[in-house]
C-alpha cells in the first residue's frame, strides 16, 4: 500500500508539471500577441485545478513587490518574468521556498529553467 501511494503522488506531481509547462506556453503565446503578461489566469484558456484539486498560482512580476514574489533558499526571486506554481499536496503555501508550507509545491523557477518540486530547487 505505501508504494502505491507513492506511485500516486509521484503522479500527481507529473501531472502538475505538464500543466505548469501547458500554462507556461499559453503565457509565452499570450505575450508574443500582446506584449504583456496577463493580469491573471483566468485570462488565459486554462481552467483546470492542479491535481490536489486547488487552483494554480501565478504572479507577474510586472508592478510585483518583493514581498508578493517567490524566493529561493538565499532570498532572491525565482523568476523575473512571472511565477507559477502549485501549492501542492498540503495546498499552502508562502513564498520563502525555505518555509515548511512550500517545500512541497510544485514550482517554475529560473524563468522556466527549472519546473520540478521546491525542495530539490
Amino acid at each position: 500500500m505505501p508504494s502505491y501511494k507513492a506511485y500516486i503522488e509521484r503522479a500527481k506531481v507529473a501531472a502538475a508539471k505538464k500543466d505548469i509547462l501547458e500554462i507556461s506556453a499559453m503565457l509565452d503565446r499570450y505575450v508574443n500577441f500582446k506584449h504583456v503578461f496577463p493580469a491573471s489566469l483566468a485570462d488565459l484558456p486554462f481552467t483546470r485545478l492542479d491535481p490536489w484539486g486547488n487552483p494554480y498560482r501565478y504572479l507577474s512580476m510586472d508592478g510585483a513587490t518583493v514581498g508578493q514574489k517567490r524566493k529561493d533558499k538565499s532570498l532572491h526571486p525565482l523568476n523575473s518574468d512571472y511565477d507559477l506554481y502549485s501549492m501542492g499536496p498540503d495546498g499552502k503555501s508562502q513564498t520563502p521556498l525555505t518555509a515548511k508550507a512550500s517545500r512541497d509545491d510544485i514550482i517554475r523557477a529560473n524563468n522556466g529553467s527549472f519546473i520540478g518540486v521546491a525542495e530539490d530547487y
